[in-house]
């Protein structure tokens, strides 16, 4: 009798509620620092028969001591990593001084999230970036990002829309011969959503780039493949675009990943 093999676990990155400084004091469980995986993002794993398994932070505050918690554990356990998105990088992280006090971003997210990386990439599992995870990938490998695109690389594309959230969207061209263009054959402009106000300044060494936003030249896919698969993407692939001349389709996105995340599964077990 034949037996299916098991599911992949996908390890996600957490994001954090930090009740210091809430949005609105609604007290409860809202004044407690909260880690939570957003359901979209595991619903999207979920459409491939991923297991999606969240990844909590430690810190040096927490009521566990970040030796309770070896994120290599983790590394070794799961078959791959996804990068939530959410909370500004704290520009900080990437050697400069925030420009505006509301640019500070979520430094505690920021060491825990590059230590989780480089455990994942050092235990040679798939990691995939989503909108903040490519840019805190670009940064835990030596990158910069723009604090702001608006005013710092011109308003010519509207890559964050108040009100509507992630019905904003518009073009993006795959690099010929990238990882992208390998994943889409054939694919030369697609539409994608757009929730992001930062973005790639200097891109980390090691990594090319996978898609670019034509009005302006904002780097919106990029890729590392030198001993791993490393990957992420600045628009959301768990909301998928609607409207558009040509409606991006997310699935090979994540198959492509899946796959590399079961080619070194196999590679382990054999």
């Amino acid at each position: 009798m034949s037996h299916a093999a098991p599911p992949l676990l996908i390890g996600v990155s957490a994001r954090i509620h930090h009740p210091d400084a809430p949005v609105l004091d609604l007290g409860g469980v809202w004044t407690k620092t909260l880690h939570y995986l957003e359901q979209s993002v595991a619903l999207w794993l979920m459409t491939q028969d991923a297991v999606p398994v969240m990844v909590p932070a430690v810190t040096s505050g927490s009521l566990q001591s970040r030796k309770a918690l070896q994120l290599e554990a983790y590394a070794a356990t799961l078959d791959g990593l996804v990068l939530q998105g959410g909370a500004d990088v704290a520009p900080q992280s990437y050697g400069e001084q925030p420009l505006r006090p509301e640019w500070r971003g979520d430094a505690v997210r920021d060491q825990y999230e590059v230590a989780l990386i480089h455990a994942f990439v050092a235990a040679r599992k798939p990691v995939f970036g989503i909108c903040r995870g490519l840019q805190i990938l670009n940064v835990a490998f030596g990158g910069t990002l723009y604090q702001d695109l608006p005013t710092q690389h011109g308003p010519a594309v509207t890559h964050f829309a108040h009100g509507i959230y992630e019905r904003n969207h518009h073009p993006v061209d795959i690099e010929p011969g990238s990882w992208l263009a390998g994943v889409y054959p054939g694919l030369r402009r697609t539409w994608v959503n757009s929730i992001h106000h930062q973005a790639i300044q200097r891109l980390a060494p090691g990594f090319e780039v996978g898609a670019r936003s034509p009005e302006d030249q904002t780097i919106e896919a990029i890729s590392c493949h030198e001993g791993s698969y490393i990957a992420g993407v600045q628009w959301h692939p768990e909301f998928p675009t609607k409207g558009g001349d040509s409606p991006f389709d997310d699935q090979p996105l994540l198959h492509d990943f899946l796959q590399a995340c079961a080619a070194r599964k196999a590679e382990r077990s054999g």
